[in-house]
Protein backbone atom coordinates (compact mmCIF):
# COMPACT_ATOMS: atom_id res chain seq x y z
CA UNK A 1 0.00 0.00 0.00
CA UNK A 2 1.66 3.46 -0.88
CA UNK A 3 1.35 6.40 1.35
CA UNK A 4 -0.48 9.75 0.36
CA UNK A 5 0.60 12.86 0.52
CA UNK A 6 -0.45 16.36 1.55
CA UNK A 7 1.30 19.77 1.09
CA UNK A 8 2.04 21.63 4.43
CA UNK A 9 1.83 25.38 4.31
CA UNK A 10 5.26 25.73 3.62
CA UNK A 11 4.93 23.91 0.26
CA UNK A 12 6.21 20.34 1.44
CA UNK A 13 4.82 17.25 1.19
CA UNK A 14 3.79 15.35 3.82
CA UNK A 15 3.30 11.86 3.64
CA UNK A 16 0.51 9.77 5.88
CA UNK A 17 -1.85 6.12 5.86
CA UNK A 18 -5.31 6.85 6.08
CA UNK A 19 -7.66 4.31 6.64
CA UNK A 20 -11.24 5.12 6.78
CA UNK A 21 -13.85 3.02 9.35
CA UNK A 22 -17.01 2.61 8.79
CA UNK A 23 -18.24 2.75 13.25
CA UNK A 24 -19.15 6.15 14.10
CA UNK A 25 -15.81 6.25 16.65
CA UNK A 26 -13.49 8.83 16.83
CA UNK A 27 -10.68 9.29 14.30
CA UNK A 28 -7.33 7.81 15.97
CA UNK A 29 -4.24 9.99 14.63
CA UNK A 30 -0.90 8.33 15.54
CA UNK A 31 2.14 11.23 16.43
CA UNK A 32 5.17 9.57 16.23
CA UNK A 33 8.37 10.52 18.56
CA UNK A 34 11.53 12.28 17.69
CA UNK A 35 13.57 11.12 14.77
CA UNK A 36 10.32 8.05 14.74
CA UNK A 37 8.25 7.37 11.03
CA UNK A 38 5.03 6.08 11.03
CA UNK A 39 6.42 2.75 9.97
CA UNK A 40 7.31 1.87 13.50
CA UNK A 41 5.71 -0.78 15.62
CA UNK A 42 3.09 1.51 17.69
CA UNK A 43 2.02 3.29 14.33
CA UNK A 44 0.91 0.13 12.92
CA UNK A 45 -0.40 -1.97 15.91
CA UNK A 46 -3.11 1.00 16.53
CA UNK A 47 -3.46 0.79 12.86
CA UNK A 48 -4.25 -2.67 12.63
CA UNK A 49 -6.53 -2.54 16.20
CA UNK A 50 -8.41 0.17 14.64
CA UNK A 51 -9.43 -1.44 11.60
CA UNK A 52 -10.60 -4.69 13.79
CA UNK A 53 -13.03 -2.30 15.44
CA UNK A 54 -14.20 0.08 11.84
CA UNK A 55 -12.28 3.20 13.59
CA UNK A 56 -10.73 5.58 11.54
CA UNK A 57 -7.07 6.37 11.42
CA UNK A 58 -4.03 8.30 10.40
CA UNK A 59 -0.07 7.52 10.54
CA UNK A 60 1.83 9.71 9.65
CA UNK A 61 5.55 11.34 9.06
CA UNK A 62 6.28 14.85 10.56
CA UNK A 63 9.00 16.95 7.82
CA UNK A 64 12.42 15.78 8.13
CA UNK A 65 10.91 12.40 9.21
CA UNK A 66 9.92 9.43 7.03
CA UNK A 67 8.60 9.79 3.76
CA UNK A 68 7.83 13.25 4.12
CA UNK A 69 9.64 15.91 2.86
CA UNK A 70 12.41 17.94 4.26
CA UNK A 71 15.49 17.59 5.94
CA UNK A 72 15.29 16.30 9.88
CA UNK A 73 18.34 19.05 10.80
CA UNK A 74 15.96 21.35 9.80
CA UNK A 75 12.73 21.27 11.73
CA UNK A 76 11.53 22.06 15.20
CA UNK A 77 9.02 21.49 17.80
CA UNK A 78 6.82 24.19 16.14
CA UNK A 79 6.98 22.91 12.61
CA UNK A 80 5.95 19.16 13.65
CA UNK A 81 3.20 20.45 15.52
CA UNK A 82 2.14 22.52 12.27
CA UNK A 83 2.54 19.08 10.48
CA UNK A 84 -0.05 17.58 12.94
CA UNK A 85 -2.37 20.60 12.76
CA UNK A 86 -2.43 20.22 8.83
CA UNK A 87 -3.47 16.02 9.41
CA UNK A 88 -5.91 17.16 11.87
CA UNK A 89 -7.58 20.60 9.67
CA UNK A 90 -7.01 18.94 6.19
CA UNK A 91 -7.70 15.12 6.25
CA UNK A 92 -9.29 13.75 9.67
CA UNK A 93 -12.79 14.43 9.74
CA UNK A 94 -15.02 14.61 12.57
CA UNK A 95 -13.67 14.00 16.51
CA UNK A 96 -9.92 13.13 16.92
CA UNK A 97 -8.21 10.73 19.28
CA UNK A 98 -4.66 11.58 19.59
CA UNK A 99 -2.19 9.16 20.34
CA UNK A 100 1.46 10.73 20.74
CA UNK A 101 4.17 8.51 21.79
CA UNK A 102 7.35 10.46 22.99
CA UNK A 103 7.56 13.94 21.50
CA UNK A 104 4.47 13.37 19.91
CA UNK A 105 3.06 13.41 23.30
CA UNK A 106 4.24 16.86 23.10
CA UNK A 107 2.85 17.41 20.09
CA UNK A 108 -0.38 15.78 21.16
CA UNK A 109 -0.89 18.50 24.09
CA UNK A 110 -0.24 21.32 21.70
CA UNK A 111 -2.62 20.08 19.37
CA UNK A 112 -5.09 19.89 22.08
CA UNK A 113 -4.74 23.17 22.98
CA UNK A 114 -4.76 24.54 19.44
CA UNK A 115 -7.97 22.52 18.54
CA UNK A 116 -10.01 21.77 21.59
CA UNK A 117 -13.45 21.61 19.38
CA UNK A 118 -12.04 18.78 16.97
CA UNK A 119 -9.82 16.79 19.82
CA UNK A 120 -11.79 14.77 21.97
CA UNK A 121 -9.31 13.00 23.79
CA UNK A 122 -5.54 12.42 24.22
CA UNK A 123 -3.35 9.18 24.60
CA UNK A 124 0.29 9.78 25.88
CA UNK A 125 2.91 7.40 25.25
CA UNK A 126 5.90 7.80 27.46
CA UNK A 127 4.97 11.74 26.85
CA UNK A 128 7.49 14.37 26.92
CA UNK A 129 6.39 17.50 26.63
CA UNK A 130 9.24 20.40 26.87
CA UNK A 131 11.52 17.94 26.75
CA UNK A 132 14.25 20.42 24.85
CA UNK A 133 14.07 22.41 28.08
CA UNK A 134 16.48 20.89 30.14
CA UNK A 135 18.82 19.58 27.28
CA UNK A 136 21.78 21.62 27.38
CA UNK A 137 22.44 19.90 31.41
CA UNK A 138 22.51 16.80 29.59
CA UNK A 139 25.74 18.17 27.15
CA UNK A 140 29.36 18.01 27.86
CA UNK A 141 31.79 20.96 27.87
CA UNK A 142 32.98 19.35 24.24
CA UNK A 143 29.35 19.54 22.98
CA UNK A 144 28.14 22.68 24.11
CA UNK A 145 31.33 24.06 22.44
CA UNK A 146 30.10 22.45 19.45
CA UNK A 147 26.35 24.10 19.49
CA UNK A 148 28.00 27.46 20.13
CA UNK A 149 29.97 27.06 16.91
CA UNK A 150 27.67 25.12 14.63
CA UNK A 151 24.90 25.52 15.90
CA UNK A 152 23.80 21.22 16.59
CA UNK A 153 25.59 18.48 18.71
CA UNK A 154 25.07 14.93 18.02
CA UNK A 155 24.31 11.84 20.88
CA UNK A 156 24.42 8.49 20.20
CA UNK A 157 21.35 7.45 19.60
CA UNK A 158 19.92 3.71 21.85
CA UNK A 159 17.31 3.28 18.87
CA UNK A 160 19.25 3.59 16.40
CA UNK A 161 22.86 3.36 14.17
CA UNK A 162 22.17 7.11 13.66
CA UNK A 163 22.96 10.00 16.04
CA UNK A 164 20.50 12.11 17.64
CA UNK A 165 21.03 15.44 16.21
CA UNK A 166 20.26 18.14 18.58
CA UNK A 167 20.06 21.91 16.66
CA UNK A 168 19.86 25.30 18.50
CA UNK A 169 17.02 26.27 16.31
CA UNK A 170 14.99 22.84 18.04
CA UNK A 171 16.18 24.28 21.51
CA UNK A 172 14.67 28.02 20.89
CA UNK A 173 11.70 26.48 19.01
CA UNK A 174 10.77 24.32 21.91
CA UNK A 175 10.99 27.43 24.62
CA UNK A 176 8.53 29.04 22.27
CA UNK A 177 5.95 25.94 22.38
CA UNK A 178 6.69 24.74 26.26
CA UNK A 179 2.97 23.42 27.43
CA UNK A 180 3.99 24.22 31.16
CA UNK A 181 5.09 27.59 32.37
CA UNK A 182 5.52 27.25 36.10
CA UNK A 183 2.91 25.88 38.04
CA UNK A 184 0.11 27.58 35.87
CA UNK A 185 -2.81 25.01 34.57
CA UNK A 186 -3.28 24.13 31.28
CA UNK A 187 -6.17 24.29 29.40
CA UNK A 188 -6.54 20.85 28.40
CA UNK A 189 -10.15 19.59 29.13
CA UNK A 190 -10.75 16.61 27.38
CA UNK A 191 -10.21 13.02 28.66
CA UNK A 192 -6.54 12.31 28.46
CA UNK A 193 -4.61 8.73 29.36
CA UNK A 194 -0.99 8.52 30.39
CA UNK A 195 0.41 5.17 29.89
CA UNK A 196 4.99 5.36 31.23
CA UNK A 197 7.25 3.16 31.83
CA UNK A 198 8.68 3.49 35.25
CA UNK A 199 12.45 2.75 33.96
CA UNK A 200 12.45 4.77 31.39
CA UNK A 201 15.65 6.28 30.74
CA UNK A 202 14.33 9.39 28.35
CA UNK A 203 11.18 10.33 30.04
CA UNK A 204 10.83 10.27 34.08
CA UNK A 205 7.54 8.46 35.03
CA UNK A 206 6.92 12.18 37.31
CA UNK A 207 6.48 13.55 33.94
CA UNK A 208 3.10 11.79 34.08
CA UNK A 209 2.39 12.88 37.46
CA UNK A 210 2.96 16.23 36.03
CA UNK A 211 0.55 16.23 33.13
CA UNK A 212 -1.65 14.69 35.13
CA UNK A 213 -1.42 17.63 38.05
CA UNK A 214 -1.48 20.65 35.04
CA UNK A 215 -3.85 19.91 32.65
CA UNK A 216 -7.77 21.41 33.75
CA UNK A 217 -9.33 18.04 32.70
CA UNK A 218 -10.85 16.01 35.37
CA UNK A 219 -10.97 13.07 33.30
CA UNK A 220 -6.87 11.88 33.88
CA UNK A 221 -5.72 8.09 33.87
CA UNK A 222 -2.20 7.49 35.03
CA UNK A 223 -1.08 3.66 34.00
CA UNK A 224 2.66 3.18 35.44
CA UNK A 225 4.11 0.49 33.96
CA UNK A 226 7.09 -1.06 36.82
CA UNK A 227 9.05 -2.71 34.44
CA UNK A 228 8.27 -0.41 31.44
CA UNK A 229 10.98 1.32 29.14
CA UNK A 230 10.51 4.33 26.89
CA UNK A 231 9.68 2.45 23.92
CA UNK A 232 6.36 0.97 25.45
CA UNK A 233 6.38 -1.52 22.51
CA UNK A 234 6.67 -4.92 24.09
CA UNK A 235 3.64 -7.32 23.18
CA UNK A 236 1.98 -6.78 26.60
CA UNK A 237 2.93 -2.90 26.55
CA UNK A 238 0.94 -2.21 22.85
CA UNK A 239 -1.83 -4.95 24.43
CA UNK A 240 -2.46 -1.41 27.10
CA UNK A 241 -1.97 1.10 24.50
CA UNK A 242 -5.11 -0.64 22.83
CA UNK A 243 -6.68 -1.09 25.91
CA UNK A 244 -6.46 2.96 26.33
CA UNK A 245 -7.48 3.62 23.13
CA UNK A 246 -10.88 1.59 23.60
CA UNK A 247 -11.25 3.38 27.01
CA UNK A 248 -11.09 6.52 25.82
CA UNK A 249 -13.43 5.96 22.85
CA UNK A 250 -16.06 5.13 25.47
CA UNK A 251 -15.18 8.70 27.26
CA UNK A 252 -15.66 10.49 24.13
CA UNK A 253 -18.56 8.84 23.63
CA UNK A 254 -19.87 9.11 26.97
Amino acid sequence: MSHQQITNAKGQKIAYFYHQGEKALPTLIFCGGFKSDMMGSKATYLETQAKARGQSYIRFDYTGHGFSDGAFVDGCIGDWCADALCIIDEVAKGDILLAGSSMGGWISLLCAIKRPARIKAVLGIAAAPDFTRNLLDHFSAAQKEELAKTGQVSLPNDYSDEPYIFTQRLIDDGAENFVFHGDAKVDIACPVYLVQGMVDKEVTWQTALQISAQIISENVIVELIKDGGHSVSRPEDLARLDSAVVHLNAAIAA
